[in-house]
């Protein structure tokens, strides 16, 4: 990865996780404020699976195998 694409996919998992900071703010805000159960709950499931994508982002080009690297023997 060249550090050009590294800034971009930083900056995506800026946004990413700013995404799941407020949506989870917004699961505790709605929770408080009625009995909409469902609503609050699919806030909360939004923000679970946005941390599994800024994982999965992390793990896929950060930490990912290139398939066209030679091991130098």
């Amino acid at each position: 990865m060249t550090e050009a694409q590294g800034s971009e996919v930083e900056k995506a998992l800026l946004y990413i996780g700013d995404a799941r900071v407020r949506t989870r703010a917004a699961a505790e805000r709605v929770g408080k404020m009625s009995n909409d159960e469902h609503v609050a709950g699919a806030l909360r499931d939004a923000e679970r699976e946005l941390g599994e994508l800024h994982r999965r982002l992390t793990q896929r080009t950060f930490y990912a195998v290139d398939p066209e690297a030679k091991l130098a023997v």
